[in-house]
This record gives C-alpha cells, structure tokens and sequence, in this order.
C-alpha cells in the first residue's frame, strides 16, 4: 500500500489554490485502493509567520472543515495536526545534523526572504528539514507537491540519502508528483495564488463577499467593445481551471468576440464557482458550527500518527545509541 503524504498550512483561511492544487488532488488519491494518505495540517510551520495562537487555531479549524467538507475519509486516511505528533521535531534534529548550511541557504523558503535578513527567523531557515521530518517519519512514497516545493522534496531526499549512506537503508526515499496543469494556480493578482501574497480566492466566503473578491481580480484596460486575449487573462485562467471545455470554449469565443466586458466574465466566474462547489460551501459551514467533531476527527487521525512516529523514532534512537 503507497502512503501518500499531503500537509496544508494553517497560515490563512483555506483557498481555491489549497483546494486545486492539494484537497481535490490528495482525495483523488486516498480513492485509489492501494494508496493511504497522511493528511495533516501544517500548524507548526505557520508559526514561523503568524504568532497568534487564537489566530492560528482558527485557520487550523477552517483548513480541517474544508478538507472534510470535500469528503476526505478520515477512516481510510490519516488526518491529524502536525504539533500533535511532536516526534517530528526530534527528528528535526537528528536530521538537521544531516543537512550542510548551504543547502538551507538556497532554498527557495529563506532566498525569497533572504533580502530583509531581519524578518527571516531560524525557523524559515530550517523549514525544508521540517518538512523532510514530516516526510520522512511516516515513510511517505509519495508527495503531490507544486512548482514551489519540489526543491524542499529534492532536499528531503538528499537528507534522507546522506543519513542512508551512513547508517543503511534507513528511509524511504520519497518521490514527487506533480500534476503539469495545476502547477501554478493564480492569485486576484495575477501572481500564484498564496496567503502570503494576499491575493486568494476563499470559496467559503458569504455570497456578497465572495463576489466582491471575484470582481477586484486585477485585468487590462482594453475597452469594452475590443476583442481580448483569454489567454493573458487572470479571470481565464481560473475559470478553465474549474469549467467544463464547453463552458470554456463559449467563455474564450465571447472575449474574442468582443463586447463582452471582464465584468461580464467576472459574474460568470463567480457563478461558476457557486454552482460547482454548493455542497461543499453548505458542508463547509455545517463543520465550522461543530468543532467538537472537527477535534475528534483530528484526535483520531493523530492517534494513529503518533504510534507510527514513536516507532521511527525509537528505530532511529537505537541507531545513534540515544535509547
């Protein structure tokens, strides 16, 4: 059975990008007879931006619902908080002993950052080792990951490479996949979609604010009565992301067509996303007024997490002599 492994941040309100680019992919993959998916919330990884603990447990509930609001599995799959399993920051260690300082310096989490070295913390230096501890103590195979975060895979790999060349065959060596045509989802902005950027798209919203977000998506200024590029359009882009090609196709004749104003694909884009995702969106708020169940669920998953982890760990305490 292929373990498939899949964290989200709690660094925002979950958004159309979390939901493209790791929920539906992640679920698709749990359906698969053969494959059991690790699915956890990435809250220790958000502390490295946001230090609200009120703040930060909010996001963690709102990114739970929405995982189980899509139908995750949690009798199948393994769902859990990542600061419940604290195992993983003891492998953190062991592993950062492992891990040469100029690999972190050119991970793309510190040299995004690395201009304004006063807001980079130690912990966005060491993230790429966290996320090889979330990896590799669970023995992950597989790691659906975008664009951004298949260096942070490479180097999980390499520290899992250099601790097996010393001590043998002691991790699992996990592979990356990659879906070409969610690579980048992109932001109101134009930018890839990202709390950090401030530009997403939270489906979860009220209608009226939902609306609001749609129509600031940031287009050119070709006038109403012009033909216009769908191919240069942020509006486009993510509509094709979620229609049908018949629905896709009408949406590209009309810009080519012109009198058809972004305003107007603006509408249909929000339309779009009432339709497709009008049970998750009830679903949604169903979970959001029952925290209880959202916390057993987690309690659950993390159950069964941390028996896996103490047994890496002790594996690897009996390798360093530390048990």
């Amino acid at each position: 059975m292929a373990k498939v492994l899949t964290g989200v941040q709690s660094s925002g309100s979950p958004h159309l990008g979390n939901i493209l680019g790791a929920i539906l992919p992640a679920i698709e993959n749990s359906k698969i007879s053969s494959n059991i998916g690790y699915i956890f919330i990435a809250d220790l990884h958000t502390l490295t931006s946001i230090k609200d603990p009120e703040l930060i447990k909010k996001y963690v509930t709102e990114i739970a619902a929405a995982w189980l609001a899509f139908g995750l599995d949690t009798n199948k799959n393994i769902f859990f908080r990542q600061s419940r399993v604290i195992e993983v920051c003891e492998l953190k260690w062991y592993l950062e002993c492992f891990t040469p300082y100029p690999m972190l310096a050119n991970a793309h989490s510190f040299k995004d950052k690395s201009n304004n070295l006063s807001d980079v913390n130690s912990g966005l230096f060491t993230y790429p080792v966290l996320m090889a501890a979330d990896i590799l103590i669970y023995d992950a195979e597989i790691v659906p990951v975008g664009k951004d975060q298949k260096q942070h895979l490479e180097i999980t790999r390499d520290i899992a490479k250099s601790f097996n060349h010393k001590y043998g065959d002691f991790f699992v060596l996990p592979k990356a996949q990659i879906n070409e045509k969610l690579m980048t989802i992109p932001g109101i902005d134009g930018r890839k979609m990202s709390k950090s950027y401030g530009n997403t798209i939270n489906i979860f919203l009220p209608d009226k604010e939902l609306k609001k977000t749609i129509m600031s998506i940031k287009t050119d200024s070709i006038p109403l009565d012009q033909p216009k590029n769908p191919e240069t359009c942020n509006v486009f882009k993510i509509y094709s992301l979620l229609a049908n090609d018949n629905q896709i196709s009408q949406l590209k004749q009309n810009y080519l067509n012109g009198n058809y104003g972004y305003g107007n694909a603006k509408k249909e884009l929000f339309t779009l996303i009432l339709d497709k995702f009008s049970k998750q969106r009830i679903e949604f708020d169903k979970y959001i007024k029952n925290k209880d169940f959202i916390e057993k669920e987690l309690e659950l998953g993390e159950s069964k997490a941390r028996e896996i982890a103490q047994k890496k760990i002790n594996a690897i305490r009996k390798i360093l002599k530390y048990n």
